[in-house]
């Protein structure tokens, strides 16, 4: 395999696929993990960046300091919908809070924000962006999803992301 990163689905088939992932970066997504159900640790505590929602966790924040206590994360992002998101690192310890992007129109569909988010954070992340930056792409991308109906209809592309990236940043 060539791949640098691997982003691992939390399906039971792919439960065994980190041996074979050895010395790349591996992501996961947890979705609504209540921060207790044993079904998502082993994706939790294998993966080098983990993402999570908000929406089942009483404490985001002990869940995503869990996470980094038990596991290999280097960095947790826990997405809160309209709320922004809560980034916690190995290296600064303190979990800090992000906005979410303003929506570039008026709300049509909320799902798939989440897979929307990560694949920006991800495409900031892997183009060797800064943290600050890779959220705020993440952002964008989600914000841009709640704007469109369905998953796959109408996702953000690259231009359109970096162009809105840049407008937002000055």
């Amino acid at each position: 395999m060539d791949a640098a990163h691997v982003h691992v689905s939390i399906s039971d088939r792919c439960r065994d696929v980190h041996h074979d992932l050895e010395g790349r970066s591996v992501s996961t997504d947890l979705h609504d993990w209540d921060g207790v159900n044993d079904y998502h640790k082993d994706f939790a505590y294998r993966s080098d960046l983990v993402f999570l929602s908000a929406a089942a966790l009483s404490d985001p924040a002990a869940a995503m300091r869990g996470i980094l206590r038990h596991g290999r994360a280097h960095t947790v992002v826990c997405t809160r919908g309209a709320d922004g998101c809560l980034v916690l690192t190995r290296d600064a310890g303190e979990v800090r809070a992000f906005p979410a992007a303003p929506l570039p129109g008026p709300v049509a569909d909320s799902n798939g924000a989440g897979d929307a988010f990560v694949s920006g954070f991800l495409y900031g992340l892997l183009r060797g962006r800064p943290l600050e930056e890779s959220v705020r792409l993440g952002a964008i991308a989600g914000a841009h999803a709640c704007t469109v109906t369905g998953t796959h209809e109408s996702p953000i592309g690259e231009a359109l992301l970096l162009a809105r990236a840049q407008a937002s940043a000055g």
